[in-house]
Parts: C-alpha cells; structure tokens; sequence
C-alpha cells in the first residue's frame, strides 16, 4: 500500500489538506531546512557559534526524518503524534538558540514553524479520530 492511499484510509478531520500538497510544500520547506540549518552547522563546525547551539537543530532532522517511518512505515499515529511533538519542540528550541547569533535563520524557519504547528494539531486529530 502506498503512502498516498494509506494517507486516504485514515479518518481525517474536515481541514485537512489533501494528499497531493503534502509533497510541494514539504519540498519547499526542506529547501529552507537545507540553507538555514546547513548555515548552522556550517557555523557549529568553524566555532562561529557555540556546538551547543547546533544540537536542536541536529535533533529536529532526527525527529522530522523518523516521522515518515513512524507513520507510514509503522503505520503507528500515536508514535508519529509524539515525534511531531518532538519536531516542534525543537524547531522552537532551534528559533530561539540561534536568534542571537544568525536572525535570519530564526526567521527563514517561520513557515516551516507554521506548517508543524498546523501538523501537529492534524496529527493529534488523526491520533484521535483513528484510535
């Protein structure tokens, strides 16, 4: 079964966007992740900011790659629901260390902010709806 039509079989809440947007917007966000958190690891690595501002950053990645796999490849909403707590719990982290340091990072990341946030509150829901 394909993540597509795995995605269509769960009861899903009335606002949630269809299957087909996943792919753009998730494109468009990890053109942003690639710069924005390449410029912080890039600076990490030269000693231009402390590592200790690098590690949520390193910890989003890890939470945001495993949500797939927990979703789709366990297939197991209560875990994917943790996890994307975990990303934005992260993501914020990540905003607030490198705000003193590199401004634009923390701003850059403001719509992938946005689009976690908003799928948090759907995964909670599909959580819900599908237990």
């Amino acid at each position: 079964m394909t993540t597509y039509t795995y995605y269509q079989e769960l009861v899903r809440p009335s606002w949630a966007p269809p299957a087909w947007l996943f792919g753009p917007v998730w494109t468009a966000l990890y053109a942003i992740i690639i710069v924005s958190f390449g410029k912080v690891f890039w600076m990490a690595w030269h000693q231009e900011v402390p590592l200790m501002v690098a590690v949520p950053f390193a910890l989003n990645l890890v939470f945001n790659l495993s949500y797939t796999w927990l979703q789709f490849g366990l297939r197991s909403n209560a875990l994917a629901s943790v996890d994307v707590v975990f990303v934005l719990g992260t993501l914020a982290w990540a905003m607030v260390a490198i705000w003193p340091y590199v401004r634009w990072v923390a701003y850059a990341n403001v719509p992938y902010l946005v689009w976690v946030a908003f799928a948090t509150v759907l995964q909670l829901t599909i959580t819900f709806l599908n237990r």
